[in-house]
């Protein structure tokens, strides 16, 4: 099926505005390239410091005619869907043995769990977090004795973090290697209802932890369709996983097994072999425009509006949130998995799941196949999934017709036209929203404002009946330059129980929303951020906003707003405590959101 228009044309203004930053891109790629195998620029002392724990494998890593794996590693016990990455650095070195090769744990990233931060102070580190893991991978990476790096993430700031260091490592090939979700817990949505319940004071903190505990019960990724999940979504969309593999459960003998087989392959795309596949091939426009195009299939997290711009910045590509615009008018929304639906990411894949979307969407020309990926065969490899001969992988057409038509549909037949991103702009600045699950008639919302300058005086007005009535919630001085911009997921149960109760309301912040929300319309990621001359800065009680996200408008209807001076509150409580201090150059030199809020890039 040849590459639909619309699609083609959104490629080729994404490649011409990028085509200065990626040509220098790769000028600097090409360059350390030529330099051949990275071991062996090394002075004698420097090669025995690195080899000096390697026992065997030590003659093999002096010869240099095999290849050398660096493991870069985002494991700890906070984590569910980091723990299985507990015994992965064995393995793969088991795996690299057998096929002649060495593999070494280059480093660990840290990997903060936004689950257990989520309403707490350490939410402010979260989004600086993303920059923390690119320049820690940078660190593991420098020691410049590797031929190829496996990432080992799976959470919200840990992969597009791991992207952005793969992407300045650009060079050397590397392969993500997930661990899979969690089995089916808890359903979603009855653990929503009873944060529901407990929001409205109907059951005790007791039953609350009961549900949680029941949801959130075991080692892997959390069952829906948030930031994590879209990541791995991301990853297969943008042939950085193996095809197939991201929701296979952890500790199955077929999660073990494409473990094993993405150590041999990392050996294989060396620059050492024949098939030599750098990270800065597979990282071009047309990665990125599929990647784009799976999040609005999927109805994927808002969080990747800011990942996604600050990971392509690094590998030389320019995007913008028009650019998701566009491609969400042009894609059909193919999936409904929680919040979007009932179904968790375990229902999903069983449905037909990555394969099954990817297979459709090449056939409805709206995915690139003539891209470069680990797999080496291009996205139609995308359309097969891995099943186990004996021990070893191998892999079969996905699922033509979806296995269950709630969760998955075709293109041609899809739950929405299209992918249900938003870009909003107006008086008020430029923001993102997620429509998916919001229904039509709240598409555009107009009523009298309520500021507040955190989501904790948002849940006391709420609790003291302020709020029982039509408005639009805004919550300002939640950007990355005033405290790191937490998520504000808190407000969730809060805005839900409003709208159950009739009332047609919307948030408008300069924060972020967790990448589990989606009924309530959000416009979310507003730049400029307060502290940096926005007009959200101005607003009052009282004035009329707009939320228009069927015509992208976002604006104050009342007169005069920009004529007042800027709310100045205090937030010198925002630079100490839980190791606020040290982010304080973070929040100073962070970008803007719609310029993915970086700090290294």
């Amino acid at each position: 099926m040849p590459l639909h228009s619309r699609i083609d044309e959104i490629t080729d203004i994404i490649r011409e505005r990028s085509r200065p930053t990626r040509d220098a891109y790769l000028t600097r790629m090409r360059a350390q390239a030529q330099e051949g195998p990275r071991r062996g620029h090394l002075e004698c002392g420097n090669q025995a410091h690195a080899y000096a724990a390697m026992g065997d494998a030590k003659d093999a890593l002096v010869a240099e005619r095999t290849p050398n794996i660096g493991i870069v590693t985002a494991y700890n016990d906070m984590l569910s869907a980091h723990q299985p990455f507990k015994d992965y650095p064995d393995r793969i070195k088991a795996a690299a043995q057998a096929v002649g090769a060495t593999a070494q744990v280059a480093g660990g990233v840290p990997a903060m769990c936004d689950g257990v931060t989520q309403g707490q102070v350490g939410m402010e580190l979260s989004l600086f977090s993303r920059d923390v893991i690119a320049l820690a991978a940078g660190v593991a990476l420098s020691h410049n004795t590797f031929d190829s790096a496996l990432y080992l993430g799976v959470c919200d700031k840990i992969v597009p973090g791991l992207v952005i260091a793969a992407a300045t490592f650009g060079y050397l090939p590397g392969i993500f290697v997930p661990a899979g979700p969690m089995v089916s817990g808890l359903p979603n949505e009855e653990k929503s209802q009873v944060r529901r319940d407990y929001a409205e004071g109907k059951i005790d903190r007791k039953a609350l932890m009961a549900a949680e505990m029941a949801s959130y019960h075991g080692p892997g990724t959390c069952t829906f369709y948030g930031t994590a999940n879209s990541n791995q979504m991301l990853m297969e969309f943008m042939g950085l996983h193996l095809p197939g593999s991201s929701f296979i459960n952890p500790g199955t003998p077929l999660r073990d097994a494409l473990t094993d087989y993405a150590a041999q392959r990392a050996t294989e795309i060396t620059a050492l072999g024949n098939a030599y596949t750098p990270v800065c091939d597979v990282l071009d426009e047309r990665a990125y425009v599929n990647g784009l195009v799976g999040l609005m299939a999927t109805g994927g997290s808002t969080n990747l509006v800011l990942h996604l711009i600050a990971m392509a910045r690094a590998s030389g590509v320019q995007l913008t949130c028009a650019d998701f615009d566009a491609i969400s008018d042009t894609v059909p929304l193919m999936a409904r998995v929680y919040p979007n639906g009932l179904a968790d990411v375990n229902h999903f894949h069983a449905a037909g799941g990555l394969p099954f979307m990817i297979g459709h969407l090449l056939e409805a020309g709206l995915l690139h196949d003539d891209v470069a990926t680990v797999a080496g065969t291009g996205m139609v490899a995308y359309a097969q999934e891995p099943k186990l001969s004996g021990d070893r992988v191998t892999w079969e057409p996905g699922a033509r017709e979806s296995l269950n038509d709630k969760i998955l549909k075709t293109p041609d037949a899809p739950f929405a036209k299209s992918g249900g991103l938003r870009q909003v702009k107006g008086n008020l600045g430029l923001g993102v929203m997620k429509i998916s699950a919001v229904a039509p008639e709240l598409h555009v919302v107009e009523a009298p404002a309520r500021i507040f300058h955190d989501q904790q005086s948002v849940k006391d007005a709420f609790r003291a009946g302020e709020l029982n009535q039509d408005g639009v919630i805004v919550v300002r001085f939640q950007g990355p330059r005033a405290n790191g911009m937490p998520e504000l997921h808190g407000l969730t149960p809060v805005l839900t129980v409003l709208l159950q109760r009739g009332f047609k309301v919307a948030l408008v912040t300069d924060g972020r929303m967790s990448g589990a929300s989606g009924k309530v319309p959000a416009a979310i990621h507003v730049a400029p951020e307060a502290l940096d001359g926005g007009l959200i800065s101005k607003l009052q009680d009282g004035d009329v906003i707009r939320v228009d996200a069927a015509g992208g408008k976002l604006d104050v209807i009342t007169e005069g707003v920009e004529d007042r001076a800027a709310a100045t509150p205090d937030l010198s409580g925002n630079s100490h405590g839980i190791g606020r201090e040290l982010f304080e150059v973070f929040r100073a030199t962070a970008g803007r959101s719609d310029e993915g809020a970086g700090v290294v890039v």
